[in-house]
């Protein structure tokens, strides 16, 4: 039987928490900043959890953790 193969894209993205949630950074904060107001550019540094609903998915591409 062959091995399962982690989904390598995803597992530059994601990462799991000690508790075993889903952690991703959002995007849009890489550049083209100057229009986006200060408010917003902090909000796009704080890392989010993968929602419940979408937790099937990614368990999916990365099966090994």
């Amino acid at each position: 039987m062959p091995k399962i193969k982690t989904n390598r894209s995803a597992a530059k993205r994601f990462s799991k928490t000690g508790t075993g949630k889903v952690r991703y950074n959002k995007s849009h904060h890489s550049h083209i900043l100057t229009k986006k107001s200060p408010k917003r550019k902090r909000q796009l540094r704080q890392a989010q959890l993968i929602k419940k609903s979408d937790m099937r998915e990614i368990r999916r591409l990365l099966p090994n953790g």
